[in-house]
């Protein structure tokens, strides 16, 4: 008995005897089922859904659910709970037990969270062991976002340099910015608030790219510390919410900083006079006149050296090329010269370098000459190394009161260590060399001097170093590994260089040839090599390049190193499958392990860190179907039955699941991707009449093309094997009667006689 389909029965019995006439009686019997708990709740839905924005309070209704049980009394009545072993274990919503109203407990955040999927279950009342009988339904709520994040830039401080005659339109520096909120809220624009006053710069508010707007000339701009010249430029990011909210690239740590680099675009010039005076008997070494010359530009470009290019055949004169300082080297005598014209050159240091000339007129004063003596006791100068023999080192001079004969002077070397390295012209007592000199064998020579029949003077000569050494490397290569995750601005290599020569010629300068795709930089007084951006192995994994080390002579001697630069992997690619979402079909009643489809994922990382294995990630509790993990096949683990399951899903609530690709890194990274499987019907079950048979009634009198009756079949396959013809196999072979092959409606053919034949049997056949 089901109450559920007829709760009272009423029967009528009938008692009757054997007798004649036979005797009759009847009695009414009502029978009324009882209720038992049989019925398990049922759910209006199988999944409701629902949207709620991330800013609802706690207590907001997101929807009702409905079930019903047929069941009587506490077998009948329902109540409402989330399972938490299932879904929702953070309690961010609760359902109302008597009315089935979902509330929200807990404040949302869309971007920790888009989507929630519930279990909540409907059980009845009932006594059974188990606490009554249940349904589940899946309820399926969307976050609407709201704009409660303010875009965040990538970088807290953006430096580049440009060269002070970039064109206009030239693009400089890409600074970027993000909001995790979506739709128009993440949409970011970007705009230059601040340090721009002159509105050389523009940006791109789509895109965040700045680029120049106007000629910029370094020399024109303002001198900020150590003299680099720069532009602090302060950018807003905006989002497309009403009103936005906005991010400021805005403090010193937190700015687009330009530095503009100099060009050498400006030439030397004078500022010191041109003309001087001396007197003849001035000391050798004797300040006559201070050269200056300035240069706007900066740096190397600015930095100026002086130079004698002609009018000083004589070597009177030396010119310190660093000072600008111009003094005696040998005595001057006005009887001998008394105007001196000396080309001077000024020249920056730039590439290519830019100079200036000036004559500079010197004129020597006459003194009144007296005693044989000589005109200083002391005589200091110095010679370059490596020069052939007959070099002129200094002229002594010595001047005698009398006059005649013995006024001429004859000069002459004492004997002394050294002196055998020189030689005296015994009548101008110039000093020249009689052999080539090494400052590293000898460096300073004292030397004693005579006029014939006088006083002695002593030299005191010291030899200046020429650039005759280049540095060296301590080895001609180097090969060093680093890992891609280096951070920029890390030392990887410090380089050391040695040169024997002095001064300027033996101190080392370190820079970089060969293409180095902006990845390194040097330090040019340290050598230590570092990175300049991040590194990634996967755009490219070795760098191949040359260090060089020069002197900081005008010569420029200098060797080379090779570097070569192994970028070692890091586990920063996740694997990627080649779809997103994948489509597969398989026919029902094949064997366990039948190939679905195969499915690929892509890491660039190498090593264990790009190796690929598959998985079944969730939905597959009947372990229906199994993957290769290696390969990544799909096959099937169990027999399948279109009319059990026509569709298995992979990730979702309601028949979805998740496969998941990861590498074998530490830690590992994965991606996930969704397969839709379809089982396709085969034609294994035969159509099924609604009754085993059908009875029909009709009057001999109903006219021809009356309906009689409808016969009515089903079948569980799909599509055409679905489809259902009937035909008449048996009983009509007097043609009475006429069956639609499609919709199994039979109508009256011929007329009836109920005398003649009063029943007919039909065997009609569904295929």
């Amino acid at each position: 008995l089901d109450r559920e389909r007829a709760e009272v029965h009423r029967l009528v019995v009938e008692a009757w005897d054997g007798g004649s006439p036979r005797r009759r009686g009847r009695v009414r019997v009502s029978v009324r089922v009882l209720d038992e708990n049989d019925n398990a709740p049922a759910f209006s839905r199988d999944e409701y859904r629902a949207r709620l924005r991330e800013d609802a309070p706690p207590g907001t209704a997101v929807c009702r659910l409905r079930a019903t049980d047929p069941d009587l009394g506490a077998n009948g009545e329902v109540r409402y709970a989330i399972n938490r072993r299932q879904s929702d274990p953070d309690g961010y919503f609760a359902v109302e037990e008597r009315s089935g109203v979902l509330r929200l407990r807990r404040p949302l955040d869309r971007e920790a969270r888009a989507l929630h999927r519930l279990v909540v279950e409907a059980r009845d009342g009932g006594a059974q062991p188990e606490g009554g009988l249940s349904a589940q339904a899946f309820v399926r709520i969307e976050i609407e976002d709201i704009n409660d994040n303010q875009p965040v830039f990538e970088q807290d401080i953006y430096v580049t340099s440009i060269s002070s005659h970039t064109q206009p339109g030239t693009e400089i520096i890409n600074v970027v910015a993000t909001d995790r909120d979506s739709g128009i809220y993440e949409v970011v624009s970007y705009r230059i608030c601040s340090g721009d006053p002159h509105g050389m710069f523009s940006i791109d508010p789509q895109f965040g790219i700045i680029r120049t707007k106007k000629q910029l000339d370094h020399e024109a701009q303002p001198v900020f510390a150590e003299k680099q010249q720069e532009y602090t430029l302060h950018i807003a990011a905006e989002d497309g919410g009403s009103p936005p909210l906005t991010s400021l690239l805005m403090l010193d740590s937190l700015a687009v900083k330009i530095v503009i680099l100099d060009i050498n675009d400006n030439s030397p010039s004078f500022m010191s006079s041109p003309l001087s005076y001396v007197m003849e008997d001035v000391e050798v070494g004797f300040l006559v006149h201070h050269i200056i010359a300035k240069d706007p530009d900066e740096g190397r470009n600015g930095q100026v050296t002086y130079h004698i290019l002609s009018g000083n055949e004589n070597k009177a004169f030396v010119l310190d090329k660093i000072t600008g300082l111009l003094t005696t080297a040998q005595l001057l005598d006005h009887e001998v010269q008394e105007r001196y014209s000396l080309t001077v050159m000024a020249l920056d240091d730039g590439s290519p370098a830019l100079s200036a000339t000036q004559v500079l007129t010197i004129i020597v004063l006459d003194v009144n000459d007296e005693t044989p003596v000589f005109l200083k006791q002391l005589y200091e100068t110095a010679v370059h190394e490596n020069r052939d023999p007959g070099e002129f080192v200094i002229k002594v001079a010595a001047v005698d009161r009398d006059a005649g004969l013995n006024s001429l002077l004859q000069y002459e070397i004492l004997p002394g260590a050294g002196y055998e390295k020189f030689k005296m012209n015994s009548d101008s007592g110039e000093l020249v060399t009689a052999a080539s000199l090494d400052r590293e064998t000898q460096e300073v020579f004292r030397i004693k001097g005579s006029p014939s029949r006088s006083s002695t003077a002593q030299l005191y000569l010291t030899v200046l170093d020429e650039n005759d050494h280049s540095p060296l490397f301590a080895k001609t290569q180097y090969q060093i590994s680093v890992t891609e995750d280096l951070e920029e601005g890390s030392a990887i290599l410090d380089l050391s260089a040695s040169d024997e020569d002095d001064g300027l010629n033996g101190e080392v300068m370190y820079s970089l040839i060969d293409d180095t795709y902006g990845a390194f930089a040097i330090d040019s007084v340290t050598g230590s090599v570092v990175t300049t951006k991040a590194l990634d192995r996967e755009t490219k994994s070795q760098y191949t390049f040359r260090a060089v080390a020069s002197d900081c002579s005008t010569r420029f001697p200098r060797s080379t190193t090779v570097m070569t630069v192994l970028i070692q992997d890091v586990n920063d690619n996740v694997p990627k499958f080649e779809q997103s979402y994948y489509k597969a079909s398989v026919w029902e009643g094949q064997s366990p392990k039948t190939d679905i489809i195969q499915v690929f994922a892509t890491d660039l990382d190498s090593g264990l860190n790009g190796e690929t294995e598959y998985s079944i990630l969730s939905g597959n509790e009947n372990a229906t179907f199994l993957i290769d993990s290696a390969r990544g096949i799909l096959t099937t683990n169990t027999g399948l039955d279109y009319e059990n399951t026509s569709s298995y899903r992979f990730v979702s609530a309601s028949h979805q699941l998740i496969l998941l690709a990861s590498d074998c890194g530490t830690p590992s990274l994965s991606s996930t991707a969704t397969v839709l499987i379809t089982v396709l019907d085969v034609n294994d079950n035969p159509p099924v009449f609604s009754s085993p048979e059908y009875h029909a009634h009709v009057k001999e009198s109903i006219p021809i093309g009356s309906h009689i009756t409808e016969v009515a079949a089903k079948d569980c396959d799909a599509g055409t094997n679905a489809e259902i013809t009937y035909t008449i196999i048996s009983g009509n072979d007097r043609g009475h009667f006429y069956l639609d092959g499609r919709t199994g409606s039979v109508n009256l053919m011929k007329t009836l006689d109920y005398e003649d034949t009063m029943k007919f049997t039909l065997i009609i056949q569904a295929t």
